[in-house]
């Protein structure tokens, strides 16, 4: 491939170099930020075979490419416009000066959790690992594995301890990523975490139980009481107190003498902020993050088929916004009180609009005509299957207009069956036909039939139309 030329001709259907203020790349797409994106001659990018799709979220106009040839347009690209060598976050602080307040609140989630998503995901599947083999009647008739094979027991509780530790320290986990994402010291921010999952706390889980009892213990300070209660397993109140950490942090360092920085600065930072956690933030965050997951259970438990389908239909136009990525605070807490929740809702939502995309792309491949639309709906298709939706969506999809419709449509249907079963996730995956392992045992079944619903009307109501727009075409 010629991909100097690629660059030039990428560079002048998005309005020329002036038009470029920052170029980065990632796996498969270019992430540009642009002055003014009403330049770019959307039609002439469509023409060209190598791009596979094109979209604007958070400030970026991103352009599908594809793995391994991305890197080397984004070279000659670099030369082009005059710059250098630039880094996915560098080009995101830039497009967020774009945002309003909400996609700066929505971005500032997503740069909290995802790095954090690994980790939870583990947990996540060695807990689903753990349920499949305590689970009764999921592969024998009246048992689990573990009762069938009593030597597996010490494995299962093994995988148990292994699959608990995110969601009992995910405190840490967030005191590092959030202190770090709003400016602090993340080592600080980690050990802000520490404190709030100390051993010498009530469990975090037990504060119920002891509230009824009358039994929580407290720290008595001339005469003022702190409860001392842990936050095993929480989200919103360490995601405040990071927060006030690295203010107080920056702040402190602002007027410290240096001679004095390093050891005043972490000493009153993490002093003043785990007094005001324990004494207000903890207590009123706890209170409103519960009322979040009850508000979110209500909804979902009341509204039953119809709420469901309603979100499943809204899921992909969410995703096209990036409003998406807020979900992942909300089914954090959601996994970290399984006990009390049952698990995430959301995931099977999100995996029966994945797998609508998927089936509509390849509806697409059946009945087009188009050899590029063809080669991109094949490869993306099975992507979205999977879980991957972007080539899907962006590159096709949205494109054509109808195999979108036909996408939600399915999706409101499969995830409207699923809410009939009270279909609940466990763990974090792929939202896709990989997503089975992250489905509660007894529902499973309902999971894999709500995704075939959803391929199955997705897949027929495309053929529907598509036939009725090639009519109206021809």
């Amino acid at each position: 491939m010629n991909y100097s030329q690629i660059a030039k001709q990428i560079v002048d259907a998005i309005g020329g170099k002036e038009n470029v203020s920052a170029a980065a790349h990632c796996a498969t797409r270019l992430r540009l930020v642009l002055n003014d994106e009403e330049k770019v001659n959307q039609a002439k990018l469509d023409e060209m075979d190598i791009v596979k799709g094109t979209f604007s979220t958070g400030g970026q106009y991103q352009i599908i490419l594809g793995a391994g040839i991305v890197n080397e347009v984004y070279k000659e690209l670099s030369k082009l416009t005059g710059m250098g060598e630039m880094s996915t976050k560098e080009v995101s602080s830039a497009g967020s000066k774009k945002m309003n307040p909400l996609q700066r609140f929505v971005k500032m989630l997503s740069d909290i959790f995802v790095p954090i998503i690994p980790a939870i995901v583990a947990g996540g599947l060695l807990m689903g690992i753990n349920n499949l083999l305590t689970a009764q009647d999921l592969f024998i008739e009246g048992m689990s594995l573990v009762e069938a094979n009593p030597g597996m027991a010490d494995l299962a509780a093994l995988i148990n301890t292994f699959a608990n530790a995110a969601f009992v320290f995910l405190p840490i986990l967030i005191g590092f990523s959030a202190t770090q994402r709003f400016g602090g010291n993340p080592y600080l921010g980690a050990t802000l975490g520490m404190l709030m999952v100390h051993p010498d706390l009530l469990n975090g889980w037990g504060y119920g139980e002891a509230l009824t009892n009358g039994e929580i213990p407290v720290w008595n300070i001339f005469g003022y009481e702190i409860a001392k209660i842990g936050y095993q397993g929480t989200v919103l109140p360490v995601l405040v107190a990071s927060f006030i950490l690295a203010k107080i942090e920056t702040n402190l360092r602002k007027i410290t003498p240096s001679s004095l920085d390093n050891l005043l600065t972490p000493l009153l930072s993490i002093f003043i902020t785990g007094l005001l956690t324990f004494t207000l933030v903890g207590p009123i965050t706890r209170t409103a993050g519960n009322l979040l997951s009850d508000g979110l259970i209500w909804l979902y438990d009341t509204t039953g088929f119809i709420g469901a389908a309603l979100f499943g239909l809204a899921y992909a136009p969410i995703v096209i916004t990036g409003m998406h990525h807020s979900f992942i605070a909300v089914e954090t807490q959601l996994l970290a009180d399984i006990a009390k929740t049952g698990g995430s809702f959301i995931f099977p939502v999100a995996a029966m609009s994945n797998v609508a995309q998927g089936a509509a792309t390849l509806a697409v491949l059946l009945i087009a005509r188009d050899a590029k639309v063809k080669g991109v709906a094949s490869a993306a298709g099975i992507s979205a299957l999977l879980g991957i939706t972007e080539p899907a969506m962006f590159g096709v999809n949205l494109k054509l207009r109808y195999p979108f419709i036909a996408a939600i449509i399915g999706a409101a249907a499969g995830s409207g069956f699923m809410s009939l079963f009270h279909v609940k996730a466990i763990a974090l995956g792929a939202a896709g036909l990989p997503g089975v392992i992250s489905i509660k045992p007894g529902t499973i079944t309902f999971y894999v039939l709500g995704m075939l619903i959803s391929c199955a009307v997705a897949f027929i109501v495309t053929i529907v139309l598509g036939k009725r727009a090639a009519k109206k075409q021809g």
